[in-house]
């Protein structure tokens, strides 16, 4: 048996446990296969990747995929895998990025979770359908070569969502 929830209904079953948010899979329908299909990535903002790295590297063991510049997010972007997906340590390159407000307002620490789509533009009608506020009503260039969009807070349990598809 298909149940339609509205988002309202969804987020009122979900389980929010400070800021993360499990939603049970026995009550998310997708249509034409719209589905998540993985975690991407993890946003960590950082003021300085710098004095970061040794963390990641020396404590941690892992290894330094890449240092990347995103453009259209106004970050310096250390990607590390881990396993299927990737810790990315985001610095701002200047004060007018998300990230530099971020950290002005909250510090260094998780920025997003992404979450890896099949069908990007689906999604997002999908979501905003279902009373989602959408950042990106469209999507852009991520940093990987990868079309992202992010997802209000407002609308997610007070986490920053980032939806990519490769």
């Amino acid at each position: 048996m298909l149940v339609h929830l509205s988002y309202q209904q969804l987020f009122n079953r979900a389980h929010i446990s400070s800021r993360l948010v499990y939603i049970p899979p026995s009550i998310v329908f997708f249509k034409a296969k719209t589905v998540i299909v993985g975690l991407d990535h993890i946003g960590i903002a950082v003021n300085k990747i710098d004095n970061v790295l040794p963390v990641y590297q020396q404590l941690l063991g892992l290894e330094l995929k890449g240092v990347k510049e995103g453009k259209s997010q106004r970050v310096k972007a250390a990607i590390f895998a881990v396993g299927e997906t990737n810790i990315e340590l985001l610095e701002p390159l200047d004060k007018e990025s998300p990230v530099s407000k971020f950290l002005e307002k909250r510090g260094q620490g998780m920025h997003h979770i992404a979450l890896r789509v099949n069908n990007i533009e689906k999604m997002l009608q999908h979501l905003k359908a279902k009373g989602v506020i959408l950042i990106d009503e469209k999507p852009r260039a991520g940093i990987e070569g990868s079309r992202i969009a992010f997802l209000h807070p407002k609308s997610t349990g007070d986490v920053l969502i980032e939806l990519c598809e490769h």
